[in-house]
């Protein structure tokens, strides 16, 4: 399944949830330098939908804050999961 994001770096928590735009929030308190809020973007998807890891892979967009990431496992797990996000605050 494929879900956009949009990443706000060096926020002073982290959270998964929320909407901007259409596309589910993730704060990270890594900053955009060398690859380390795409990898902390990673672990807290695969947290929030309880897969591993290897499981989530950003599709497009490892430059931008706004991201398509593609997340494997039961789509309406997923599906749910990501409606359950959108609504978080």
């Amino acid at each position: 399944m494929k879900v956009t994001v949009h990443v706000r770096p060096g926020s002073a928590r982290e959270a998964v949830g929320g909407s901007h735009d259409g596309a589910v929030v993730i704060r990270v308190r890594e900053r955009a330098v060398d690859g380390r809020a795409n990898e902390a973007v990673v672990k807290a998807l695969a947290g929030a939908f309880h897969v591993p890891r290897r499981a989530v892979r950003i599709v497009s967009g490892g430059r931008s804050r706004r991201k398509v990431v593609e997340i494997s496992g039961d789509d309406a797990e997923l599906t749910s999961g990501v409606a359950r996000l959108l609504e978080a605050t």
